[in-house]
């Protein structure tokens, strides 16, 4: 498998594309966009499994519409990832900042930090460095903020850099080239509790999940924090500190 990005030649007229200049190779590279039914069609047809967004748009393709934090674990369980998610949101609710949870469809979990396309990739960034340190700092025995995964030990690996400018993490709702073929879903955050498991949302169930509960990722594209509001909120003791 690879990542499919660059669609010089390939791609119809009729599909949208972007210009996006590497600075790696100093190179242009068009790069598809997806604008509706048709699009996806296109992409599915090439083979497409997993679907990678931006965090941003054409509208402001330097302001992404979320920060995320991606929960990438090593030799950890599946239920530590689940009290790292567990513990992320009482650091973001003790900020006043809703977020949003989901599968990654693989073995962790990602959460979503609505913004709005109001910041820049970089304060995104730094957003997510802070909260994940804050994270790390109440459970350091099995998470982990070193990019090297040598230097991580077997922990896992709280990751904020997933925020910077056109990095890409699968999308929600995307199925994935994994047994069964699970499938990135939304959470409610009652469901981020002992006994999830990455097996319960796959190609087979998705469809009947996403008719009853209804879009439940829709609100990380609303309003998006103050992130001004929250900094003055970091002299705050967290609410409801685990004990360990």
């Amino acid at each position: 498998s690879f990542y499919y990005k660059d669609v010089t030649v390939q791609a119809p007229d009729w599909i949208k594309t972007y210009l996006y200049h590497s600075d790696a190779d100093d190179r242009d590279r068009p790069y598809l966009v997806c604008t509706g039914e048709a699009d996806l069609l296109y992409m599915i047809n090439l083979g497409c499994i997993e679907l990678n967004p931006w965090s941003s748009t054409l509208k402001k393709t330097d302001y992404p519409d979320w920060c995320i934090i991606d929960l990438d674990p090593d030799k950890n369980t599946f239920e530590q990832v689940i009290t790292a998610a567990q513990v992320t949101k009482e650091v973001l609710d003790s900020l006043g900042v809703p977020s949003y949870c989901k599968t990654s469809g693989s073995t962790g979990l990602h959460i979503y930090i609505p913004l709005g396309a109001k910041y820049t990739y970089e304060q995104s960034k730094e957003f997510a460095r802070v909260v994940v340190t804050l994270v790390n700092q109440e459970i350091p025995e099995f998470t982990s903020l070193e990019r090297q995964v040598k230097d991580r030990k077997g922990k896992m690996y709280l990751d904020f850099l997933q925020n910077r400018p056109q990095a890409t993490i699968s999308a929600p709702y995307s199925v994935r080239p994994k047994p069964g073929a699970t499938v990135s879903m939304p959470l409610h955050w009652e469901e981020v509790k002992k006994g999830l498991k990455m097996s319960d949302f796959t190609l087979a169930n998705a469809s009947d999940r996403m008719k009853a509960e209804g879009d439940i990722f829709k609100p990380v594209l609303g309003k998006g924090v103050d992130l001004a509001k929250v900094v003055g909120n970091f002299d705050q003791p967290l609410k409801g500190k685990r004990s360990r």
